[in-house]
């Protein structure tokens, strides 16, 4: 696995986990399935992952996985705070002691305010208290790092990133959302402000695969199949398929 840094020097693994999408077994979560893939994850050296508190059941497995293997030190969790639900600073910490009780922790590494499309809206929390809370927590240790994950336009994406001084943010970006949402010019302008990015939805959730032509999943098909067959010449030099 490859580990990139981030502001303050957190060594991140180049994929994370997203836990949006747990398989489900009698409309819950199938908690063994979703344990099983957890660890291969973390063994195989990812040791990012992203949930929400609006994920139904998704925290609440995440920490039972995490606890059940002791490896809640090993890894760094994101979650995000479903701002639009908030009225007020105690209506903060009610949710934010709720996530730590789900997820069975004290701490959150990565916390970012859950689809933050404008500035207007950051002004709207900053006068609830949210950014007094921020930098309470902070202070406390029970957030590391501050963020949001954002779905709006490249334009607000700026003015956003503009408002606070944020330690990463959370963008959906692939071949087909280049130029929509936050877009290459919204990636570019983070990256001269020294803003780290997290991107989401690389996959689409698997669709930019699975609705593929047939053609196109023959290449791709064969691509990898010369990738794992170079893989393995390179084998002990730090060289890993994808």
């Amino acid at each position: 696995m490859q580990y990139r840094s981030d502001r303050k020097g957190t060594e991140l693994s180049m994929l994370g986990y997203g836990c949006l999408r747990f398989t489900k077994k009698n409309g819950k979560i199938d908690l063994c399935k979703a344990e099983e893939e957890i660890m291969e994850a973390v063994r195989g050296g990812v040791n990012y992952f992203d949930t929400a508190y609006v994920y139904p059941g998704s925290e609440a497995a995440l920490g039972e996985i995490l606890k059940r293997n002791n490896c809640r030190k090993q890894v760094y969790i994101a979650t995000k705070l479903p701002h639009y639900l908030i009225k007020s600073r105690a209506g903060l910490e009610k949710c934010f002691q709720e996530q730590l009780r789900r997820l069975r922790t004290d701490y959150v590494d990565y916390y970012l305010m859950h689809m933050l499309n404008d500035a207007d809206t950051w002004e709207i929390l900053k006068q609830k208290g949210v950014g007094d809370w921020i930098e309470e927590k902070l202070g406390l240790g029970q957030i590391r790092h501050i963020g949001f994950s954002y779905h709006g336009n490249s334009e607000n994406f700026k003015t956003l990133l503009d408002a606070y001084d944020w330690d990463f943010c959370q963008i959906q970006y692939n071949y087909m959302d280049e130029y929509t949402q936050a877009g290459r010019a919204g990636l570019e302008y983070a990256e001269q402000k020294g803003v780290p990015v997290i991107i989401m939805e690389p996959l689409r959730g698997g669709k930019l695969v699975e609705l593929l032509p047939e053609g196109a999943k023959k290449y791709l098909h064969r691509q990898n199949r010369n990738v794992l067959r170079l893989s393995g010449r390179f084998a002990g030099s730090g060289i890993r398929p994808g």
